[in-house]
């Protein structure tokens, strides 16, 4: 496979970009966090920007597989698509929750990312195997993301 570099640092910087600009705007509520009460498994506040870096590099490099795939065109368009409503639903939850801190609010709209994330992962599984299995950890991740939210939401 030859690699478009181009191509490649976009996709990367797509999934890298959202969840940056979602971090800064989510900043203050962000700091707010280690007062809360968390639910047992909380990993240290340092973990999640390693995790969801890693995730983002991943997301990056699925969609440039699926972008690059020999599938139909309708396909790879349906499947980015889908990518890109995940990422937009992926934008908003720590806005939700950290900025305006609506926990059972934000709790219900992990619910729609998670749905977007199988979503994603099967259209991107379905053009290319490795695409698809970049994606699992994301499910993995926004799963326990779910723990820790309505965790939070119990006990504050």
């Amino acid at each position: 496979m030859k690699i478009n570099p181009k191509k490649l640092i976009v996709c990367l910087a797509i999934p890298l970009a959202v969840g940056g600009l979602a971090a800064v705007l989510s900043m203050s509520g962000m700091r707010e966090f280690d007062a809360l009460r968390k639910p047992p498994l909380t990993p240290p506040g340092w973990v999640f920007p390693v995790v969801w870096t890693a995730l983002y590099l991943m997301m990056g490099l699925a969609s440039y597989l699926v972008s690059e795939a020999k599938g139909p065109r309708e396909d790879i368009s349906a499947a980015l698509t889908v990518y890109g409503c995940q990422l937009a639903l992926n934008f908003f939850w720590p806005i939700l929750f950290f900025h305006f801190k609506l926990w059972l609010f934000a709790f219900f709209w992990l619910l729609a990312l998670w749905l977007a994330v199988i979503a994603t992962l099967a259209f991107f599984r379905k053009l290319d195997k490795r695409a698809g299995t970049l994606i699992l950890p994301y499910l993995v991740w926004v799963t326990f993301a779910g723990y820790l939210n309505f965790g939070v939401y119990l006990l504050n």
